[in-house]
């Protein structure tokens, strides 16, 4: 999971501390969807879920649609655990979330809203409307808390979603801004979440255009050496071929920001599942999680952290014998370095007393689990 601000206010915060991993787990379960995955939807999700709530909070009647739907839903968090029991129960769950964002977001902006949360995550729009279904409800009696039995008044939920405006934006996962654009979800977020939407279109054409800057210069110097030098071909052709391949390779759509000392991963797509994406989100949020530990207590707080990332890193090694040999050593080529700056932190954490004994073992599973990344 993403590690968010801590602050008194923060709803998305309030919301992620909530919806625990085993929380998360049993979801997906009920919902017979992969965890990880579910995972990144509900990363996705939430925020996202906050930011088409801002929304309907600016529009006329909005405010009052949003204070009923929270009297609805002033103690579910305190039943929320109890109501995953089944799938018969999660799925009148998630069926009752998906009536109030029709309500309250129109079809149109739930439907936008479902394909962007399933194409981020894998699993599609159907599965994204379904955690979506389930996110509502908690999301909803987490504002209808906050505020409190005298506070569920359109013009004070108003103002609290009015506030959270940069705790959504923070939250919102790379990448994932880039799916809404366009869609008008992210208007309520002023002009910081449109740029973030805007970042990964605006990326990849400077890149482009360095790329073709270089060609030509490459082409002009390539004439000029030719009136001197009759082997000009011999280093014009192979430069072109490597400007071809930058220009390809820097034209895909990008769905992330990558972290200081996280190498991107290029063209390792197994089944629609981008496991370059999936390495290099496991290692920054690992590397978070490890500089976050000073003490037992931090460490007791980071396991369940340590432990997606394992199963994290544990689902893309059983798909690697999917890969070809070239895409096998390409992914080696990225986990072999960042295995020496990993090294360190766990050495750190595991020095820190009292600190062992709690996470050594997901510690040692998971540099296992990454080794088999780098054969």
């Amino acid at each position: 999971m993403r590690e968010y601000k801590a602050m008194a206010t923060n709803l998305v915060s309030l919301i992620m501390n909530f919806l625990t991993p085993d929380m998360i787990g049993r979801i997906a379960s009920a919902l017979g969807l992969d965890r990880n995955d579910t995972s990144s939807a509900i990363d996705a999700g939430v925020p996202a879920l906050m930011a088409a709530l801002a929304g309907v909070a600016t529009k006329p009647g909005g405010p009052q649609k949003l204070a009923d739907a929270a009297k609805q839903e002033v103690s579910t968090l305190d039943k929320f655990a109890g109501m995953l029991g089944t799938a018969t129960q999660t799925t009148s769950i998630t069926e009752r979330g998906s009536r109030m964002l029709s309500s309250l977001l129109g079809n149109r902006d739930q439907t936008a809203l479902e394909s962007a949360v399933g194409k981020f995550s894998g699993l599609g729009s159907s599965a994204g409307g379904s955690i979506l279904g389930a996110l509502a409800p908690v999301v909803m009696g987490a504002i209808a808390q906050q505020q409190g039995p005298r506070g569920l008044d359109g013009s004070s939920i108003a103002n609290l979603l009015s506030g959270q405006k940069d705790n959504i934006v923070d939250a919102l996962p790379s990448g994932f801004g880039k799916l809404l654009g366009g869609t008008g979800l992210l208007d309520s977020l002023g002009d910081s979440a449109k740029r973030a939407a805007m970042a990964g279109g605006e990326a990849t054409r400077a890149a482009a255009a360095s790329v073709a800057r270089t060609i030509d210069d490459t082409r002009r110097s390539g004439v000029e050496t030719v009136s001197t030098s009759t082997n000009w071909l011999m280093w014009l052709i192979p430069a072109l071929a490597i400007a071809a391949l930058l220009i390809y390779l820097l034209g895909r759509p990008t769905e992330q920001v990558v972290q200081p000392g996280v190498t991107p991963v290029q063209s390792l797509n197994v089944g629609g599942i981008d496991l370059g994406k999936q390495v290099t989100d496991s290692i920054s949020s690992l590397r978070t999680t490890l500089g976050g530990i000073t003490d037992p207590v931090t460490a007791q707080a980071a396991l369940p952290k340590l432990q997606a990332a394992t199963a994290q890193i544990d689902k893309v090694s059983g798909m690697v014998g999917q890969l070809s040999d070239t895409q096998r050593r390409t992914l080696s080529g990225v986990v072999s370095p960042l295995m020496s700056t990993l090294n360190p932190l766990f050495e750190r954490v595991l020095a820190i007393p009292g600190v062992a004994e709690i996470v050594k073992p997901t510690i040692d599973l998971l540099k296992t689990k990454l080794a088999t990344l780098t054969v």
